[in-house]
């Protein structure tokens, strides 16, 4: 496994595991743990992967959901795709509701959206993007 990708899953077990509030915490944390990270590369680790400030304490984009696994709003899941697309999974029916919610949001890194009955194609303005777009929109449905 590459150093990165050890490093960002480690990240995800201590977020999953215990209540870290800041980059220091984590990058201290990590260090105790034997993966040595530096605090610019835990702030972009944290943005590839996802992860939201939620309280004061970091949680996981899923860990953000109400306890049936769906954010409020009937968010299921975000996932990127391809190089200009994420998809989002929703609660059967909730999908145009869900679309509205991030169309009205007005993320810059969001062009539009197209929903079904429980799918949300959003169209991002590039690659790089996504991750992006993903971690704002679980921050305005959460």
């Amino acid at each position: 496994m590459m150093e990165k990708e050890k490093r960002q899953q480690k990240i995800l077990n201590l977020i999953g595991a215990k209540r870290v509030g800041t980059q220091q915490e984590l990058t201290e944390s990590l260090l105790r743990a034997g993966v040595f990270a530096t605090q610019s590369s835990v702030s972009r680790d944290l943005e590839e992967l996802g992860v939201v400030k939620q309280r004061g304490r970091y949680v996981l984009p899923q860990a953000a959901r109400n306890g049936n696994g769906a954010s409020a709003h009937g968010l299921l899941n975000l996932e990127a795709a391809g190089d200009a697309l994420v998809i989002a999974k929703c609660e059967p029916g909730l999908a145009s509701a869900v679309a509205v919610a991030i169309d009205r949001a007005d993320v810059p890194e969001i062009v539009g959206t197209l929903a079904g009955e429980d799918t949300v194609f959003i169209a991002v303005r590039e690659k790089k993007a996504q991750r992006s777009a993903i971690k704002k929109i679980w921050e305005l449905l959460s």
